[in-house]
C-alpha cells in the first residue's frame, strides 16, 4: 500500500491504551492528566480488526504501544492473536520496563518478536527524578528478561535532553560493549505536555554525536528493523547506538509507518494533526471490506512531512500518550 507519495507503508503502531504507570517529565504531567473514558477505548477485538484490515493493505509490521501496553491485562492473548495473523512478520513493543521481567517468557512464547524498553538516565536517583514513580532497577531487570528470552534486538530508547542526562551519553554506549544492547538516543520533540517543550532542551542529532566523539571512535552500521534510526557502532563492541532525528534531521522521506490510537483514530503522521476515526464505524457494523478501505484511505492521506518545527504551538499540545509512544 503506497501513500500520495510513493512510500510503501508497511509498518503500524498499535496503541493498547493511554494509561501509564510512570509521568515522565517530557512526556506526562504528574497532575491533571484525563484519561480515556474505558467505554471509547478499543476491545481487544476491535483491535485485532484492524490490524487484520491493514495486513490485507501489505503492512506486516506491528509495534505494541502505550500508554504503557503492560499495563493493560489481555496484552499477552493479543500479542498472540496478532502474532497470528496472515501477513505480520514481525511484532514488537515499546514498554517502559517496568512490569516487563515478569511477563517477558510469556510475550516470547505468545509471539512478541523484540521489545524496545525506554529508559532515560542509568542513575537510579535521576530515573526517579525524570519519571516520577520509577524503579531503575525494576527496568534493568525487565531489559535482562528481554535478553534471556531472546526478544531481541533489545533496544534502549533514550530521550536526550540537554542540561538534564547529556552527560550520560558514553554511559549508554559503553554498554554495547559486551552486551547485545542497541541503544537510540531520541531527539526531544514538541509532544506530551507543552510547557516541557523547549528549544533549549533539544539536544541535536549532531550534538549526540559530538558528545560521543569525544569518548569514542564509531562508524556507521545497520541494524534490522522498521525504524527511522541512523546507526553506529563502535568498533569491537557487541551492540550498537542510534539516533532519531525527528527534527533536525528530517526522515519524513523515508517514513513507513500509521498509528493506531487506543480510542480508535488512524494518524497517518506524528506531526501532523490528521486523524480519521475508526471506532465510529466499527462499532456501527462496519464490514471487513469497508474497513479495509477506510485504512487505505487514512494511508493514502499521510502527509508530505510532519510539521512539528513550523506549528510548534499546535503540535506541543499533542499527548503523546494518547498517541501511541
Amino acid at each position: 500500500m503506497q501513500d500520495l507519495y510513493g512510500r510503501v507503508v508497511t509498518y503500524m503502531r498499535v496503541s493498547v491504551t493511554d494509561r501509564c504507570n510512570l509521568r515522565c517529565r517530557y512526556c506526562m504531567p504528574l497532575e491533571g492528566v484525563r484519561f480515556k473514558d474505558p467505554a471509547d477505548v478499543l476491545s481487544w477485538d476491535e483491535l485485532l480488526r484492524v490490524v487484520r484490515a491493514a495486513a490485507g493493505l501489505g503492512v506486516s509490521r506491528i509495534r505494541v504501544t502505550g500508554g504503557e501496553p503492560t499495563t493493560r491485562p489481555g496484552l499477552v492473548d493479543f500479542v498472540r492473536e496478532v502474532a497470528a495473523t496472515p501477513g505480520i512478520r514481525d511484532v514488537s513493543m515499546t514498554t517502559n520496563g517496568m512490569l516487563l521481567a515478569g511477563m517477558a517468557a510469556d510475550l516470547r512464547r505468545a509471539g512478541l518478536g523484540r521489545v524496545n524498553v525506554s529508559v532515560d538516565s542509568l542513575r537510579a536517583d535521576r530515573f526517579r527524578h525524570l519519571t516520577h514513580f520509577g524503579d531503575l532497577q525494576a527496568v534493568l531487570q525487565g531489559v535482562e528478561a528481554a535478553l534471556a528470552e531472546g526478544l531481541e534486538p533489545v533496544k534502549l530508547n533514550c530521550v536526550a535532553l540537554r542540561g538534564e542526562n547529556d552527560d550520560e551519553l558514553v554511559d549508554f554506549v559503553a554498554l554495547t560493549e559486551s552486551r547485545p544492547l542497541h541503544v537510540r538516543f531520541i531527539e526531544l520533540m514538541p509532544l506530551g505536555t507543552s510547557h516541557a517543550w523547549t528549544r533549549e532542551r533539544l539536544l541535536s542529532a549532531e550534538a549526540i554525536r559530538e558528545r560521543i566523539a569525544e569518548r569514542y571512535a564509531f562508524v556507521p552500521d545497520a541494524l534490522e528493523g522498521g525504524g527511522p534510526a541512523k546507526y553506529y557502532r563502535v568498533p569491537g563492541h557487541v551492540g550498537t547506538f542510534g539516533i532519531i532525528t525527528a527534527m533536525t534531521e528530517n526522515f519524513c522521506h523515508s517514513c513507513n509507518r500509521v498509528r493506531l490510537t487506543a480510542d480508535g483514530e488512524l494518524q497517518p503522521c506524528l506531526g501532523s494533526l490528521l486523524a480519521m476515526d475508526l471506532r465510529g464505524p466499527l462499532r456501527a457494523g462496519a464490514g471487513d471490506d469497508e474497513l479495509r478501505r477506510m485504512v487505505a484511505k487514512g494511508i493514502r492521506a499521510k502527509p508530505e512531512r510532519h510539521l512539528m518545527e513550523e506549528y510548534l504551538e499546535e503540535t506541543a499540545g499533542r499527548r503523546m500518550w494518547t498517541i501511541g509512544g
